[in-house]
């Protein structure tokens, strides 16, 4: 007999979407382990790792304990990067089972995944993005590091529809990286640039995991 898809997780939990447009929302995140990045800013650093290998059946039991005591209605899918495993079976038994499924991406992989939302958060040097993500992405997330300036924020805008919207978030809610925010924020204004805004991480305001 074939063996199961196997996905390798760092860790599954119950918390609030922290970025983006879903902010605030109920949510339960599976993280998935390894990154093709390996950002030097990155927050999560520890799901670099192997992490502990999970068929799609224990993921589901997982999520359905918490569930069970914190009944969201999304799941996110998150890393490191998790698309650089095979999540197709994982989605697809998580919409059977009703919940809506986020996934969050730096979008240099792409899995043509019957998903309700995916978040992208194109990263340097490069900020390369997979084009598909040019119609499917229900936002973009740019990371207010020390390298990101208006140009930058200028080209990547004109690349997608101007209904998606682009969220400039600091760098863990550092001092000098509101300071950016806002600084491109003001520049994006003059310019005319459209649907961009500020986000911050919620989950660190609150001390959320």
């Amino acid at each position: 007999m074939p063996q199961p898809p196997i996905l390798k997780i760092a860790e599954i939990f119950p918390s609030l979407q922290g970025e983006g447009l879903r902010q605030g929302e109920p949510t339960i995140f599976i993280r998935l382990s390894g990154c093709n990045l390996k950002c030097p800013f990155c927050d999560t650093k520890y799901a670099w790792k192997d992490g502990k290998q999970y068929s799609t059946e224990e993921i589901l039991e997982n999520v359905k304990k918490i569930w069970s005591l914190f009944p969201a209605r999304w799941v996110c899918i998150t890393g490191g990067e998790p698309l650089l495993q095979d999540v197709s079976r994982l989605v697809r038994t998580l919409r059977k089972e009703g919940f809506k499924v986020q996934v969050e991406t730096n979008a240099t992989l792409y899995q043509p995944l019957l998903v309700d939302w995916y978040s992208i958060s194109p990263k340097p040097e490069k900020y390369f993005y997979r084009p598909e993500y040019r119609t499917r992405a229900k936002e973009v997330k740019l990371i207010l590091t020390r390298n990101l300036d208006f140009e930058l924020v200028r080209k990547l805008r004109k690349a997608f529809p101007e209904a998606t919207p682009f969220l400039l978030q600091p760098q863990s809610n550092r001092k000098w990286s509101l300071n950016l925010g806002m600084k491109i924020l003001n520049q994006s204004l003059r310019a005319g640039l459209k649907n961009i805004r500020l986000s911050l991480q919620l989950h660190k305001t609150f001390g959320l995991r």
